[in-house]
């Protein structure tokens, strides 16, 4: 398993921008795709994006496709969330999600951060 914290939530307008990152532990980093998944109050936790062990393959929501971008970094041990074109819609915790298989992480198996807080305002 790997160690993972998130960061860079915050407070934001709608139509704003935020960049998120997973900061990973462990020598492994690399063999493992990475996820991004939100909760919001009151509702399940959904999938947002992930991204294959070697950055090749990419995949998003419909609610985020052509607004964020996931991205990753093996030399930093650090997976990127860019946010662009916020909406009130898109507030919740986001989480970090790690595993070598994309389909244990969909079915929120792996390993997981403790989150962080994004919140966009109308």
């Amino acid at each position: 398993q790997v160690q993972l914290v998130e960061s860079g939530g915050g407070l934001v307008q709608a139509g704003g921008s935020l960049r998120l990152s997973c900061a990973a532990s462990g020598r492994t980093f690399s063999s493992y795709a990475m996820g991004w998944f939100r909760q919001a109050p009151g509702k399940e936790r959904e999938f947002v994006a992930a991204i294959s062990w070697s950055g090749g393959s990419t995949y998003y929501a419909d609610s985020v496709k052509g607004r964020f971008t996931i991205s990753r970094d093996n030399a930093k041990n650090t997976v990127y969330l860019q946010m662009n074109s916020l909406k009130p819609e898109d507030t919740a915790v986001y989480y970090c999600a790690a595993d070598r298989r994309i389909a244990t992480m969909l079915n929120l198996g792996g390993s997981w951060g403790q989150g962080t807080q994004v919140t966009v305002s109308s």
